[in-house]
């Protein structure tokens, strides 16, 4: 399957973020073609994830202006460059920003999901080559997080994208592509909940929920929601919660004194998807147990801020932990396809609406203010 642009520079829309705290800005963009080892996708879906609202408010300083946003994508292989043999032209992919090289010490370790190979390059918004795939107007454009999904037409390394099964609706399938995993995993690979454990999970947003599903399906026994919107206490018991607290509820308590309160000595196991706030993740770590209760961070948080406890916390065997992707790598996310296909694995019902790419600042807003899940855009 031969594109009619392979080899030529393809004009598109995107969305740009040109600085920091600013809505996005619909413009025509010019996409390059891939260079060896790198991969040109159509983008046919991308979702919005928090992660974006958070590096377009300028909180992390780590990010490049002007760039591109969006991560939580799928679409189809339009062309690739020299030497890819891991996906061809028509192939199905899911992007990755958790890239998966197979040689570096971490990905050769079997410990962990992180890898080396292109971080550096990565972490700048530029390719592995340091130069960007994106113009307009004559400017640069940086990526963003080896993906800028936020554009009809993206360029990653081939490290950076797994291959799907062509069956799979690719609308719901850019899910896949970060808050399901991440929550999921988190709580069946991470954490790996026992059966009949107690587990605290604090925010119900797409990653609360994907952690909930993902501890339902351990066998855990009870599953404690909490969140300061009402209006998340019925979907949180769609996806397994058995249990809603608002703090909002309990003025004169902490919220982890409310939680003790529901049991022993505290949950086995707790998950921190907030979005960043320090003094939640402190309260989702002094709710777990003594002797083995174990607390995971997965939000992100504003640049400078650091958490903290008691040295005796930890000499009382409680543990805080952390966890990117879930701990999944690109190569396991066929298994999430093939779950969703089977229907074991809940996908539709994080979705709150379709949208298209010129709504998508009304999108962010919709994000940042609790009145979606997940709005998935439906590129043209």
């Amino acid at each position: 399957m031969v594109s009619e642009f392979e080899n030529k520079v393809i004009t598109c829309r995107a969305a740009v973020a040109w600085e920091a705290g600013k809505p996005l800005s619909l413009e025509e963009i010019q996409v390059a073609p891939p260079k060896a080892g790198e991969v040109r996708i159509k983008i046919t879906n991308t979702s919005l994830c928090h992660s974006d609202s958070f590096c377009l408010s300028g909180k992390d300083y780590n990010q490049h202006f002007p760039m591109i946003l969006g991560h939580e994508s799928a679409g189809i292989v339009e062309s690739v460059g020299e030497g890819v043999t891991k996906v061809a032209p028509g192939d199905h992919v899911i992007p990755l920003y958790m890239p998966e090289c197979g040689q570096c010490p971490f990905c050769l370790s079997g410990r962990t999901n992180i890898c080396l190979a292109i971080s550096q390059t990565q972490n700048v918004g530029l390719m592995p080559d340091g130069t960007t795939r994106f113009s307009c107007n004559g400017k640069q454009i940086h990526h963003f997080m080896g993906i800028s999904s936020f554009s009809e037409y993206t360029v990653v390394s081939q490290l950076s994208v797994t291959k799907i099964d062509k069956e799979a609706p690719l609308d719901k399938m850019c899910l896949i592509g970060c808050c399901i995993p991440t929550g999921y995993g988190a709580a069946t690979k991470t954490a790996n909940v026992f059966k009949g454990a107690s587990v605290a999970v604090f925010g119900c947003g797409a990653l609360g929920l994907s952690v909930i599903q993902g501890a339902k399906a351990c066998g855990a026994s009870r599953i404690i929601a909490i969140d300061i919107n009402p209006e998340k206490s019925k979907i949180s018991s769609e996806f397994g919660a058995t249990d809603f607290v608002n703090p909002l509820d309990h003025p004169d308590k902490k919220i982890e004194d409310v939680i003790r309160g529901m049991t022993f000595l505290g949950v086995d196991f707790s998950f921190d998807t907030s979005g960043g706030r320090i003094d939640v993740m402190n309260s989702a770590f002094e709710c777990v147990t003594i002797g083995w209760g174990t607390a995971v961070i997965i939000s992100l948080a504003d640049a400078g801020e650091r958490i903290s406890t008691v040295p005796f916390n930890m000499i009382t065997g409680k543990k805080w932990m952390g966890c990117a992707f879930g701990g999944e790598k690109g190569s396991d996310l066929n298994t999430y396809v093939q779950s969703y296909m089977k229907g074991t694995l809940k996908i539709d019902e994080y979705i709150t609406k379709n949208i298209s790419l010129d709504e998508i600042n009304e999108g962010l807003d919709d994000l940042r203010r609790g009145k979606c899940i997940r709005e998935v855009i439906i590129m043209k």
